[in-house]
């Protein structure tokens, strides 16, 4: 097989020993953020879920000291999880989704038998993170996407970046039709399960080079990172032509939508937060020196974990939601690299929270390339850490945003259901456990006096529509759950009603709990 590979940015083109010297000398770092001179007096620390993200409190104009975090259960596997076999070259750039019990991952490869030649991506499932990876067609991987000739993508698809919302994939990627000067720019395609793909926007990019400056890197716009937060998608990403990048063209931009295409009401991350641009050519502000880098929202420490590589292995820089402050200091994930870490996360791009400790601990788990080929990166393996150090519990809007979908003790003897910031009251402990991602031992102190948004009573109606599901009906509001069966523990009748009935009635919450 010819092999034939997209460039990739110039800071990261260089034989393995160059590379470390490179990393030791230049590790990425958080970029600085210009407050233009004075103090905010709404910065957002603590945010409520639910439609639109806001703050839990407005704290003192003075900005926060960062809370030192602390590591523990560092653990890797002790080989490659995942190859694309057969004549695969490389293996580099993985995207990671934890979905129903299963880790699936996209990566970049280049297989003989997905036609154009040029990159490709793959796809693997396992139900451990250590190993066992096998494509849906039983073989090492399956070639799920390729380069379309004719289209900006012609040659090269690289750089998954995967997300599920409202059942429906979203694949952010880099595409070129060759190696040409600033020839890299980001596509999307959608798919209905994560193996079948349709490129969106009229298969046109969503985001190109800004030619911004000229630092001599001619990479272009690529290696996207993508996840979705209070109705809004968040896109990440490389451009070496943006302003603000570092002398080698390193730096992540930031910039959000309610469209998946990025083709309205399209904000740009700048010095002050996000403001309105009219397309998606604007790059105001970097949040990192690095290149391809990785992000995830973390609902229990209520901020962004950027993941990059510095000189040691993968550190985690956060940001707060409004991009204002870093509420914590970095951590680091240690370990051998060769290119950007995939980090583990829920199909919606947020970390997945801890079923033993949600107040006090997040599981950090990546997969990184690990070895410089012949032709590029390879060896992917598995790093991790568990972040501790925190309370996400200790008042009640950092609670509501930790605690979705855990159920617990209330102080009247019945149990209480976190279900998208608001409190459900559930007579029986049967109900309550079937809905929660788990049942805690103990009420949670800062949620002793929240109000409680509805009532769940034995024998409450349940209403379902032909391809709806089913939904009970509480305070005339309807609250989808995820099976019958649910409305059976409950005493519930279900009647069977129509489309039209069914969207007459008003929405509550649904009893899904967070993606998964």
């Amino acid at each position: 097989m010819r092999v034939t590979h997209r460039r990739r940015p110039l800071g990261r083109l260089v034989v393995p020993l160059v590379l470390a010297l490179v990393a030791s000398c230049t590790a990425s770092v958080a970029s600085p953020q210009d407050h233009g001179g004075a103090d905010r007096d709404d910065r957002e620390i603590d945010v409520v879920p639910g439609p639109d993200a806001s703050p839990a409190e407005k704290p003192d104009q003075a900005v926060p000291d960062p809370l030192v975090l602390t590591t523990t259960r560092g653990r890797a596997s002790g080989s490659t999880i995942a190859a694309g076999g057969g004549d695969a070259p490389y293996n580099y750039a993985p995207s990671l989704m934890v979905e129903r019990g299963r880790y699936r991952m996209w990566w970049c490869s280049q297989l003989g038998i997905a036609n154009p030649p040029g990159d490709d991506i793959l796809l693997s499932e396992s139900t451990r993170l250590d190993g066992g990876f096998r494509g849906p067609d039983g073989k090492a991987a399956t070639p799920i996407f390729s380069g379309r000739p004719g289209g900006f993508d012609g040659m090269h698809t690289c750089d998954p970046s995967v997300i599920r919302v409202a059942g429906t994939y979203f694949m952010y990627y880099t595409g070129a039709a060759g190696d040409h000067a600033h020839g890299n720019a980001i596509g999307l395609a959608t798919s209905p399960d994560g193996r079948v793909w349709t490129r969106a926007n009229g298969g046109q990019p969503i985001v190109g080079a800004a030619r911004d400056v000229d630092n001599g890197n001619t990479y272009g716009a690529g290696q996207p990172s993508a996840l979705y937060l209070a109705g809004q998608f968040y896109l990440m990403f490389t451009d070496t032509t943006g302003a603000g990048t570092g002398h080698n063209g390193a730096g992540q931009f930031v910039l959000r939508s309610p469209d998946p295409n990025f083709q309205r009401d399209v904000q740009a991350l700048g010095p002050g937060g996000f403001r309105d641009v009219p397309d998606t050519g604007a790059r105001l502000r970097s949040i990192v020196d690095a290149f391809s880098a990785d992000w995830m929202w973390s609902d229990s420490l209520a901020a962004f974990a950027v993941a990059h590589e510095t000189r040691d292995g993968t550190t985690i820089t956060f940001w707060d939601l409004g991009f204002l402050h870093q509420p914590y200091d970095p951590v680091l994930v240690p370990g051998p690299w060769r290119e950007g870490p995939g980090l583990v996360r829920r199909p919606d791009g947020h970390a997945p929270v801890s079923l033993d400790d949600p107040c006090g601990t997040v599981p950090v788990d990546l997969v990184r390339a690990t070895r410089q080929g012949r032709f590029g990166p390879t060896e992917l393996r598995r790093f991790g850490v568990d972040v501790r150090g925190f309370d996400a519990c200790a008042d009640e809007g950092r609670a509501l945003l930790a605690l979705d979908g855990f159920a617990m003790p209330s102080p009247l003897r019945t149990m209480d259901l976190v279900v998208d910031g608001t409190l459900v009251r559930i007579d029986r402990r049967s109900v309550a456990e079937k809905l929660a991602v788990r049942v805690l031992d103990k009420p949670i102190a800062a949620l002793v006096r929240t109000e409680v948004a509805a009532h769940l009573e034995p024998g409450v109606p349940a209403r379902r529509a032909p391809g709806r599901g089913v939904a009970f009906l509480i305070d005339d509001r309807l609250w989808q759950v995820r099976s019958e069966e649910v409305a059976g523990l409950n005493s519930s009748a279900v009647l069977e009603v129509t489309d039209q009935e069914w969207d007459g009635f008003q929405r509550g919450p649904d009893f899904l709990g967070p993606p998964r």
